[in-house]
C-alpha cells in the first residue's frame, strides 16, 4: 500500500503560495499542490474561484463561531473530508448533481449513529483463568 504514496510524484506534495485578498487585507495560504487540487474541485462544485471559496470558508467558519487560529490546517481538514464524504457517497461527484448541506449532515450523522451502535454491539473479549497477560 505505501507504495501508492510513495511512488506518486514528488509534485504532488510541493508548496504553492497564493495571496488572496479578504476583506479589503491580503493574506498569504501555502498548501501543497494536492490540496489546492482538491479545492480548485470544490470550488468548481460552486460555481466559485479558489479566491471566492476560500473568502466564503472563512466568513461562514467565524460566522459559526470557529477560531480559525490556523486557517491552512482548516484548509486541509476541509479538503479531507470533501474527499471523505465523496468516498461514502453523500458528496455526488458528477458537477451538476448536487445535495443539500443540511441533508448531507443529516445522513452523515445517520451513518456515524449506525457505526458507533456497531461499535458497541462487538463483545469484549474476557480473558480465561488460563490465560497470562504481561504488562
Amino acid at each position: 500500500m505505501c507504495r501508492l504514496f510513495v511512488g506518486a510524484s514528488a509534485d504532488l506534495w510541493e508548496s504553492q503560495t497564493r495571496s488572496i485578498r479578504m476583506d479589503g487585507m491580503v493574506t498569504s495560504v501555502r498548501l501543497e499542490k494536492m490540496f489546492w487540487t482538491v479545492l480548485e474541485e470544490i470550488a468548481e462544485k460552486d460555481d466559485l474561484n479558489i479566491p471566492q471559496l476560500l473568502h466564503q470558508l472563512y466568513n461562514e467558519s467565524i460566522d459559526e463561531g470557529h477560531d480559525l487560529g490556523n486557517f491552512t490546517s482548516f484548509l486541509r481538514v476541509c479538503c479531507l473530508r470533501f474527499l471523505n464524504l465523496q468516498l461514502q457517497g453523500l458528496i455526488p461527484r458528477g458537477k451538476g448533481e448536487t445535495r443539500a448541506a443540511e441533508d448531507i449532515l443529516a445522513l452523515e450523522a445517520e451513518a456515524n449513529r449506525r457505526r458507533e451502535m456497531k461499535r458497541a454491539a462487538v463483545p469484549v473479549p474476557v480473558p480465561r483463568k488460563s490465560q497470562k497477560y504481561m504488562l
